[in-house]
């Protein structure tokens, strides 16, 4: 979770893509792994790192600040090699936000990153309003149109 607060809205809405893809949650909560962030070689960052690499599946959530993934969570991912750190890993966008403005932020700021660490993103990432995403349709809507797609690609790993 790339929320700087830990138990956020954004960790419970990654809980409940998780839950709705079948797909038991492990969750790294980068706010945790506080100033070992700003170099690399810590090795609770690298536990947390290889925590993330033995995934079939990774939901990278974020809230949204200035349009784009939180600068907590980029810290995490520049910890990654380009290319390999995420190779073979199904990687989900999701990124939480206040108005319908930035319902583009998963595909174009979070998702090529995933890609460029090695990640294969089967499917359009999800972006949910923070103030409706536990009570509205969101969710269930992008598990029917893209659920296939990430088990599929799963299995085919």
């Amino acid at each position: 979770m790339g929320n700087p607060r830990t138990g956020s809205r954004t960790r419970d809405a990654a809980e409940r893509l998780a839950a709705a893809l079948g797909a038991e949650a492990t969750v790294v909560e980068v706010a945790e792994l506080g100033a070992g962030l700003l170099g690399f070689g810590d090795p609770i960052v690298a536990e947390a790192v290889a925590v993330v690499q033995r995934a079939d599946v990774v939901i990278a959530a974020s809230p949204t600040y200035k349009g784009t993934y939180t600068g907590l969570l980029k810290l995490f991912l520049d910890q990654f090699a380009t290319a390999t750190g995420l190779g073979g890993v199904v990687g989900i966008p999701l990124m939480l936000g206040a108005g319908p403005g930035h319902a583009l932020a998963p595909e174009w700021a979070l998702k090529p990153v995933l890609v460029e660490l090695g990640a294969v993103c089967p499917a359009q990432g999800l972006y949910q309003l923070d103030s409706r995403y536990a009570e509205d349709d969101s969710l269930a809507r992008w598990v029917d149109r893209w659920g296939h797609a990430v088990r599929a690609s799963v299995r085919g790993r």
